[in-house]
C-alpha cells in the first residue's frame, strides 16, 4: 500500500512517519481492496489539550473511506482513525460479500 503523509505547518518526525506507516499497513490484512492512503496531520490551536488532528483517507477499489480524529498526540489520533477505518472496511466487505 502506498502511503502519503502530509504535515500542515510543521515537519513530522521520521519516527512519527514510521509509526503511521507501520500501523496503516496493518489494515491490509482486513482487505485487499485498499489501493493507497493519504494522511494529513495538523496542529489545531496550539497550547490546548486535544490539539493534534489526524485525517486518513483510504482509497479503495470501490471508492474511498475517511476518518478524522483529534487527540492529545498524533499517535493516539492515528490509532483512533485506524479503529474507525477497520469498522468501515469490514462494512464494505460485508456489502460486497452480500451481493
Amino acid at each position: 500500500m502506498n502511503i502519503a503523509i502530509q504535515s500542515v505547518h510543521f515537519d513530522a518526525s521520521t519516527q512519527l512517519k514510521d509509526f503511521i506507516e507501520k500501523k496503516l499497513s496493518k489494515l491490509d490484512k482486513f482487505s485487499d481492496l485498499i489501493v493507497d492512503a493519504e494522511v494529513i496531520l495538523k496542529v489545531v490551536k496550539p497550547e490546548v489539550a486535544n490539539n493534534k488532528e489526524a485525517s486518513v483517507k483510504l482509497n479503495i477499489k470501490s471508492g474511498e473511506l475517511f476518518a478524522n480524529k483529534t487527540a492529545d498526540s498524533f499517535e493516539e489520533a492515528v490509532m483512533q482513525n485506524i479503529e474507525a477505518l477497520e469498522k468501515q472496511i469490514l462494512k464494505v466487505k460485508e456489502k460486497t460479500q452480500a451481493k
